[in-house]
């Protein structure tokens, strides 16, 4: 697809680091399955790994966790 942000590049398949914070929550998700921008950098990560990435936000917030780094698993 296109890049929609420098509307130059392409998308390729990738891999993307995705920082979620909530309160006083920190979750940092390294390897995550993205579209990248080949001229710009810019990620795209899909709807479904987007519901998966929230999903374990809201785990880790309950458990009480303040700051996390996690290697991405598929759901």
């Amino acid at each position: 697809m296109m890049c929609v942000i420098c509307n130059q590049g392409n998308t390729q398949p990738g891999t993307a680091t995705v920082t979620l914070t909530r309160e006083f929550l920190t979750l940092v998700v390294r390897g995550v399955p993205a579209q990248v921008c080949e001229n710009c950098g810019e990620e795209y990560v899909d709807e479904e790994t987007s519901k998966h990435l929230l999903a374990t936000a809201e785990e880790s917030a309950r458990a009480g966790v303040q700051v996390d780094v996690r290697q991405y698993t598929a759901a």
